[in-house]
């Protein structure tokens, strides 16, 4: 038997844009935050003044000591037309949060996240009656994987494991929910393993509120060998996971729109829910930054778009407010894909 949801209205809502318009995901943080060109003070703040290790670089943290940075980031991409903000805790999991030796601020920085995402989708629907906006709630790759080792003479290690993952993806997954978000998504997948992980606590924490969140999937195709880390193709990646009734599967980052394609085409045959895609602004050049301008990027999104293969679309590395605007006005007004017949209502 199906959980409920915990919020019943906010899922309605969702479910009722998603069948009138092609939905639109906001852009990369760590690219507007790279904008702000903060230093190691502004990362440690008062409260952080005196931690031992250098914090610069731990854009989580900014939640909690630049707010004003991170919620104007968000306002941004809502003001461009995102109907969807990301929460700023892509590594918000005590494995990547230890890089920093910051694992005991897990639960805060996944709930304050959510919060500051709902303060501004709140106020942009103030502003836009009729449109309502939505928080989903980050859920990223970890630094380590499961399935493969990271010692190229020892095959058989692994720096992780199926349990350690479970555990840090639980405690994010409890904070963002307190916090307020209206989606989980676990994104930005090269392993599928963390990623059944991930979802594995996510069903963990659902059970035990006796409700549920409706649950996104986006995994990442890492080159043109059209598969991920761990080796799957994109096919087979989705009936990977299908099992856990996600609302949406799709891909993002390490490829730009050009390159995806082939592969949201493929899911979008196969899925028997709805399918995302926020590819990268290009291929990274010879200084890791990427050039493909908002309206080449919103060329290519707008022929995803009415060729039916995508309910929702945004950006991730290099993107900006501009490419998603020039994406928002790309897919305005152009029908969503068309959800196969099999499709039971699952969100």
């Amino acid at each position: 038997m199906s959980l409920p949801y915990l919020d019943p209205a906010r899922v309605d809502a969702l479910l009722g844009a998603l069948a009138q318009r092609i939905l639109v995901i906001d852009g990369a943080m760590g690219t507007m935050v790279q904008g702000y060109k903060l230093d190691e003070a502004d990362y440690r703040g008062a409260r952080f003044a005196d931690h031992p290790h250098d914090l610069k670089g731990n854009n989580d943290l900014l939640t909690l000591t630049r707010p004003d940075v991170i919620g104007a980031i968000h306002t941004a991409y809502l003001d461009a037309g995102a109907d969807f903000v990301e929460t700023n805790t892509f590594n918000a999991t005590s494995v990547s949060q230890a890089d920093y030796h910051l694992e005991p601020l897990v639960r805060e920085l996944n709930e304050e996240g959510a919060r500051l995402a709902r303060k501004c989708c709140d106020e942009a629907e103030k502003k836009t009656p009729g449109k309502p906006r939505f928080v989903i709630g980050v859920l990223g790759p970890t630094s380590r994987t499961a399935s493969i080792s990271p010692d190229v003479n020892d095959p058989g290690f692994r720096n992780t494991s199926f349990e350690e993952l479970r555990v840090a993806y639980r405690e994010a997954a409890s904070g963002l929910i307190d916090g307020g978000t209206d989606a989980l998504m676990v994104e930005t997948i090269f392993d599928t393993l963390n990623a059944k992980a991930a979802l594995y606590a996510i069903a963990e924490e659902f059970d035990a509120r006796g409700a549920r969140l409706p649950v996104m999937i986006s995994g990442t195709i890492t080159d043109l060998s059209g598969r991920t880390l761990s080796g799957q193709t994109a096919e087979a990646f989705y009936a990977s996971v299908a099992h856990s009734r996600p609302l949406s599967v799709g891909l993002n980052c390490a490829l730009g729109a050009k390159e995806l394609r082939q592969y949201v085409d493929v899911l979008s045959q196969v899925a028997d829910c709805y399918v995302s895609a926020h590819p990268n602004a290009g291929l990274p050049n010879a200084f890791a930054e990427y050039d493909e301008t908002p309206e080449q990027m919103a060329g290519l999104i707008g022929e995803f778009a009415r060729s039916g293969l995508l309910n929702m679309v945004g950006g991730c590395c290099g993107t900006t407010p501009a490419h998603i605007k020039a994406i928002a006005d790309a897919v305005d007004g152009v029908a969503p894909r068309v959800l196969p017949s099999t499709l039971s209502k699952a969100a």
